[in-house]
């Protein structure tokens, strides 16, 4: 196959799945990762595409990371899905780990009716949890993230090692066989320690997630028990994850 004929199906393929990494084009295409960035470096010399970190996305779709209070409008109905679905892992007595992000939010609303001791450094997550009349909170205490609302530094990641917690729920920006990615360095330092100090630990990730690699990595795919997406993503995706005995489940409509 022809670069320009490559080029092509790469767009079509950014059309349906709207990301496409650097190994899924030499799974596709049978090329040479020098060849599949090189596709890439022409595509976006011609504005087709942006470049990402191990791929590339359509130019619309790679935006500067909203604030927590912009992200609050938006929680769609799939993060309210996957966070439902998240709720139903909680047992009574249970000791849970929510970090700071939207769609760990969604689950923080439908743990209020819960019985369970809840550490958090997002505002307002403790917030949500403080009208559970059985939910004892613990606010991790530490420099503020004024933007997205969400405490870090030595501190908090001093803290949370002193709790041992049953379960952490963590959203991620990135999934792939890199491992999971975000942002901020101050954040993914916090979702470390909190992955360290759990016994099982669930990703709450919508499906735009995978193959999608952002600045800083917090976790390898091997330290995450299970994934709650909204719609069950490729097969090659699926296998990446068997790969590392990562769970995968759907929250259906």
């Amino acid at each position: 196959m022809y670069q320009e004929e490559r080029m092509l199906a790469i767009l079509d393929y950014l059309k349906q799945y709207e990301r496409i990494s650097v190994e899924r084009i030499c799974e596709l295409f049978h090329v040479s990762r020098d060849t599949a960035r090189r596709d890439l470096v022409k595509l976006e010399e011609k504005g087709a595409v942006t470049r990402t970190r191990g791929g590339a996305v359509l130019p619309e779709l790679r935006h500067e990371i909203q604030s927590y209070h912009d992200r609050l409008k938006v929680v769609s109905e799939e993060k309210q899905r996957i966070g439902k679905m998240a709720s139903n892992y909680v047992n009574p007595g249970d000791v849970v780990i929510l970090d700071a992000s939207t769609t760990v939010q969604a689950c923080a609303e439908f743990l209020v009716e819960k019985q369970a001791t809840v550490i958090t450094n997002s505002i307002h997550q403790a917030d949500i949890l403080s009208n559970g009349a059985y939910l004892d909170i613990h606010l991790l205490g530490g420099k503020l993230e004024k933007d997205h609302r969400f405490l870090y530094g030595s501190a908090v990641v001093e803290k949370v090692g002193s709790y041992n917690a049953d379960i952490a729920f963590i959203g991620v920006i990135g999934i792939s066989d890199k491992g999971l990615t975000i942002a901020h360095e101050e954040d993914g330092m916090v979702k470390s320690k909190m992955i360290e100090q759990s016994q099982y630990v669930i990703a709450l990730a919508d499906n735009s997630k995978f193959y999608r690699s952002e600045f800083f990595t917090f976790a390898q795919l091997e330290d995450i028990d299970l994934i709650i997406t909204d719609k069950l993503p490729e097969e090659n995706i699926q296998a990446m994850l068997r790969n590392h005995q990562v769970k995968l489940v759907v929250a259906e409509e």
